[in-house]
Formats: C-alpha cells, sequence, structure tokens
C-alpha cells in the first residue's frame, strides 16, 4: 500500500459573502512543510475553503491524499453527504482533479490549538488583508 500526503487545508472571508478572501494549504512531508496561498478580491468561505483544497490537488501529485479541514461543508460535500448546492464551478473542477485519487477527509476543529491547522488559518486571513 502506497503512503499517505497528509495536507491542511483553510480558507477565510474578511466580509462573507463578497469581501476579499485567502485560501491555504500546508503538504507534511517526512523532510518539510510545503506551504502556498492565494486570494480572491470578492469571494465567499465557502468558496475559499475549497479552493484551497482544490489548490492542493494541483500542487501535489500524490495518489493518497489526507485533507485536514476545519470545514465541515467541504468534508461533507466531497464525501457524498450532503449535495453539492453551491459553487458549482469550484465542485467540477475539484471532481476533475480528485477522479483518480484516493482522498480521505478529517476535521479539524478549528482554532483549537492544532499547529497546522492554526498555520494555514493564519496565511488564509493573510492573503485576505492582503487584498
Amino acid at each position: 500500500m502506497q503512503t499517505e500526503t497528509h495536507v491542511y487545508t483553510d480558507g477565510s472571508c474578511l466580509r462573507n459573502p463578497g469581501g476579499p478572501g485567502g485560501w491555504a494549504f500546508a503538504v507534511l512531508t517526512p523532510e518539510s512543510v510545503w506551504c502556498v496561498s492565494g486570494g480572491d478580491s470578492a469571494t465567499t468561505n465557502n468558496r475559499m475553503e475549497l479552493q484551497a483544497v482544490i489548490e492542493t490537488l494541483i500542487f501535489c501529485d500524490a495518489p493518497n491524499i489526507v485533507v485536514h479541514t476545519d470545514s465541515k461543508w467541504v468534508e461533507n460535500c466531497a464525501t457524498g453527504k450532503w449535495q453539492k448546492k453551491a459553487n458549482c464551478d469550484l465542485w467540477k473542477q475539484y471532481e476533475s482533479l480528485s477522479h483518480d485519487r484516493s482522498i480521505r477527509f478529517m476535521w479539524v476543529k478549528g482554532h483549537s490549538g492544532n499547529a497546522y491547522n492554526n498555520l494555514v488559518d493564519d496565511l488564509a486571513r493573510s492573503e485576505a488583508k492582503k487584498i
């Protein structure tokens, strides 16, 4: 069995909806932690949460990924527990990037002291503030 690559993702929106937002992810490897972030001038928190996962899949070509997220919306929609009723453009992109991979979602409580969740939260918020 191939090993799993663990990633932490988060999104932020300063004025939800329609305000500036940011997304971020951290890919954990035995050697290092790779962090990437970006933003959007007019968005929603859910869009940024999902954009963080999409950007992770673009960046990381690992076939087995564990996504640690504090977004129940992303987790439940991605795993089919909830219907994907909004942000269909992003869900289409997610489906295209994830169809040949094993992706497992693990929910982590936000702002609860998890170092990697705090890291991506800070990065996403910083990106939103830059805009």
